[in-house]
């Protein structure tokens, strides 16, 4: 019988009778008392141990061999484990389990669901407790089986069944990542929640980033919604990402749960930094250490870009630009806007144009406040602004400088560039 098989004899027997709890967990407890009572019985100790087991369980039995010393009763564990759900507990929140134990040392904690499937966790340094690695599954019926020693090595045990609180409401969460894809220097990952997250600690926790070169990532938030996550300076060409998603059995707001546990790998490809300036109407694009600089056209008096450090948000072949979406009223209509990357949510692109008249790039600012590059209609690989879409990420970061508008938001598209480390 294994030490699992055991201990749950022994709280079965419990029910019934607390003396015969002693004599079921058997041989180990019984022979451990015989071997460290101080006294010396020689070879004999173990097997009037296991004769007084015998005779005892007889009612009225006498013991074979030993008279009263035989009939004493053996040595208990002082160690006191405490699993938490309580045995038989109903609705229990998926992130509630813990074990512990006082008075001793954790040996074995098993943890399983109604097929058997283990739960991972580990135990403490110290030895005093136990934690899963991650949230129970909802509406789920697990059994727990701890295992103790105190200090003379005497076994305690404890066992627990429960059942989850079944699936109510989950937050749903979105990023802006895809499995495996390469992103540039500047990425910013954006988690979205379809709901309130109250939580916002517990949240944080469950969202980890691990990179091959230890660089350190850290979260903040952007009201209860949305939660952006980089590192302090940009990416480092090359480095591999990881993104930790440990959200299932974490209680986001009161009665909301999070819905994902999963792994997330990413790549950060090579560097690639460009700097609009609206005072000489260039973009200078620097990729791994080499500097080119192209003519550019910007926002114009009326409608001056955003200054600050922007990141390629999304790129589109081709895109329809409507002033209505943005607020100003019916300045431009363009059905198909070649060679498209967002950088904000409010509207701003870095895109080709074939229609504005005369040739203002490198000379003026005539935009509404988007950067645009030299490009024809229906768009062309070998444009400018096709020559520099091809060669771009989503990712990759694009500065405006010298402009009369104010700052970008840090949380207007991926802006937290903008928001200094400190205060991140």
């Amino acid at each position: 019988m294994s030490t699992v098989q055991a201990a749950r004899a022994a709280i079965r027997t419990d029910r019934f009778n607390r003396g015969a709890v002693a004599l079921t967990m058997g041989g180990v407890l019984l022979m451990t008392a015989a071997c460290g009572d101080g006294q010396d019985k020689g070879g004999d100790a173990a097997a009037t141990a296991g004769a007084t087991a015998s005779s005892s369980a007889a009612p009225g039995g006498t013991g074979g061999t030993g008279g009263t010393e035989a009939a004493t009763t053996p040595k208990t564990s002082v160690a006191v484990l405490n699993v938490e759900p309580k045995d038989g507990a109903q609705g229990v929140a998926p992130n509630a389990l813990q074990v512990s134990v006082t008075k001793g040392k954790l040996t074995t904690v098993e943890v399983t669901d109604k097929n058997g499937k283990p739960v991972q966790g580990a135990i403490s340094p110290d030895g005093s407790g136990w934690k899963p690695a991650a949230g129970l599954a909802p509406g789920t019926a697990y059994t727990v089986n701890a295992q103790a020693t105190d200090a003379d090595g005497l076994v305690a045990a404890a066992t627990s069944a429960f059942t989850t609180v079944a699936s109510g409401k989950q937050v749903s969460t979105n990023d802006n990542i895809a499995d495996g894809q390469t992103y540039g220097v500047g990425m910013i990952v954006k988690v979205d929640f379809s709901s309130k997250i109250v939580n916002k600690e517990a949240v944080a926790k469950a969202i980890t980033f691990e990179a091959d070169n230890g660089t350190e990532v850290k979260g903040h938030w952007f009201g209860d919604n949305r939660l952006d996550f980089r590192p302090a300076e940009p990416w480092k060409p090359g480095t591999k990402v990881t993104i930790h998603y440990r959200l299932k059995g974490v209680e986001v707001a009161p009665g909301v749960w999070g819905d994902v546990d999963k792994d997330e790998p990413f790549t950060i490809g090579r560097s690639q930094v460009s700097t609009a300036d609206a005072a000489t109407h260039q973009l200078t694009i620097v990729r791994d250490g080499k500097s080119t600089t192209v003519p550019a056209t910007l926002g114009d008096a009326q409608h001056a870009s955003w200054g600050g450090t922007m990141v390629i948000m999304s790129k589109e072949k081709v895109t329809h630009m409507n002033s209505q979406t943005v607020g100003m009223g019916s300045e431009y209509d363009i059905p198909a806007a070649p060679h498209a990357m967002r950088l904000t949510t409010s509207g701003t692109y870095l895109h080709g144009n074939f229609w504005y008249k005369g040739d203002p790039f490198g000379k003026e600012n005539t935009s509404h406040g988007c950067v645009a590059l030299k490009d024809v209609e229906g768009g062309s690989d070998t444009s400018v602004a096709g020559s520099f879409y091809n060669s771009s990420l989503i990712g990759d970061i694009v500065t405006i400088v010298n402009s009369k508008e104010k700052t970008v938001a840090p949380d207007n598209g991926l802006g937290g560039w903008n928001l200094p480390w400190a205060k991140w």
